[in-house]
C-alpha cells in the first residue's frame, strides 16, 4: 500500500502540448506511469510522446473512464479554469504544479475540491511519487529509492535533496507529497500525516517545513489527536532568516506569533517529534532509530558513489 497513488493509478496531463508539458510527459512515461491522455484546448488529437491529447477534462476521461488523477502544468492565469474543469469532470486528485497562481483563485480551486470530496495537491508543488509504483509530480523519480518512509514537504529543493540523502544511505520511501510553498494551499502536512498514520508501507516520517505559516503547527496538534505510534523527524527551514525579510515562498508568512521557527519546534517538539538541527541530521537520526529497532526501518542496498 501506498498514499494518494499507487502502481494501479492512472493519470492525465493538463497542459501536455506546453514546453514544460512536453518535457515532463516524457519524464513521467519514462518512471513507468500510467499516463494514459493529455489535455490541451485547442490541441485535441494530437500525441505527445504516443500519449493522446484531448480539448477537455471530459473528453479525456469519455476515453478514459479509469483516470481520476491529473497534473496541471499551465500558467497561473489559466489555473483556475483548468482546476474547477478537472474537478467538476471527476477527477479526484489533482496536483497543481504552477507557481505565483493567484490567491484568490487558489482559494476558490481549494474550496471546490473540499465541496467535491476531492483533494488538490499545491499549487507551487512537485507533486507526489509513490517510488517504483508512479508518480504525479515533476520530481527526478530516480533520486527516489522504495522504502519505508514517507515524506511530507513545503519545499521541492529540499524534498529531493531528503530522498536523495536517504536512499543513498539506503532508506527508501513510501510516498513523498510535496504539499506547496504558496499561502493557500489543499493538502497541509496534517492531512498527509493522516493518511501515513494508515499506512503499514510507512513506518517513519519525514517532515519538512518552513518559517511562516501554521501548517506545522497544526500537524502538531494532529500527532496529538491521532496519538501516532510512529516516529516524525521535523527540519524548519529558515532558522537564521533576518526579520522583516521577504522570502522566496508567498507562504513564507510570520504573524500573530505563529508561523516562527520558535513556535513551530515548540509544537512539534511537544507532540513527541524529533526536531532537526539540520538537514543531514534527518539520516543520522533515523540511522539511529534503525539501529535501536533491530532494522525496522527495511534498507535498500545503498547507492554507488
Amino acid at each position: 500500500m501506498s498514499i494518494l497513488i499507487n502502481q494501479d493509478t492512472s493519470i492525465l496531463m493538463i497542459g501536455i502540448t506546453g514546453k514544460q508539458g512536453r518535457i515532463h510527459c516524457k519524464r513521467t512515461l519514462e518512471s513507468g506511469t500510467k499516463l494514459l491522455a493529455g489535455v490541451a484546448p485547442g490541441k485535441g488529437g494530437q500525441e505527445v510522446e504516443g500519449v493522446p491529447v484531448f480539448e477537455t477534462v471530459a473528453e479525456a476521461r469519455e476515453k478514459f473512464p479509469q483516470i481520476q488523477s491529473a497534473l496541471l502544468l499551465v500558467p497561473p492565469k489559466f489555473v483556475k479554469d483548468a482546476a474547477l474543469q478537472a474537478l467538476r469532470e471527476g477527477i479526484k486528485l489533482l496536483v497543481i504544479v504552477t507557481e505565483f497562481v493567484p490567491v484568490l483563485d487558489a482559494l476558490e480551486v481549494v474550496n471546490e475540491a473540499k465541496a467535491l470530496g476531492a483533494r488538490v495537491v499545491g499549487p507551487n508543488t512537485i507533486g507526489v511519487i509513490s517510488p517504483g509504483k508512479s508518480k504525479l509530480g515533476i520530481m527526478p523519480d530516480y533520486i527516489y529509492g522504495k522504502g519505508h518512509i514517507g515524506i511530507i514537504s513545503r519545499s521541492g529543493t529540499l524534498t529531493h535533496e531528503t530522498a536523495s540523502n536517504l536512499t543513498f544511505k539506503g532508506f527508501g520511501l513510501s510516498t513523498c507529497v510535496g504539499i506547496g510553498g504558496d499561502s493557500v494551499i489543499g493538502m497541509n502536512h496534517g492531512d498527509v500525516l493522516e493518511l501515513f498514520a494508515r499506512d503499514d508501507e510507512t513506518d517513519a516520517i519525514v517532515m519538512i517545513g518552513e518559517i511562516g505559516g501554521t501548517s506545522e503547527e497544526m500537524a502538531a496538534a494532529k500527532i496529538k489527536e491521532l496519538d501516532l505510534k510512529k516516529p516524525v523527524y521535523a527540519y524548519i527551514a529558515g532558522m537564521y532568516a533576518p526579520e522583516n525579510k521577504r522570502m522566496g515562498h508567498a507562504g513564507a508568512i510570520v504573524s500573530g506569533g505563529m508561523g516562527t521557527v520558535k513556535s513551530k519546534v515548540a509544537a512539534l517538539e511537544a507532540a513527541g517529534v524529533t526536531v532537526c538541527p539540520t538537514l543531514g541530521k534527518i539520516v543520522e537520526y533515523i540511522e539511529e532509530y534503525n539501529i535501536k529497532t533491530g532494522g525496522r526501518l527495511k534498507t535498500l542496498e545503498p547507492q554507488a558513489d
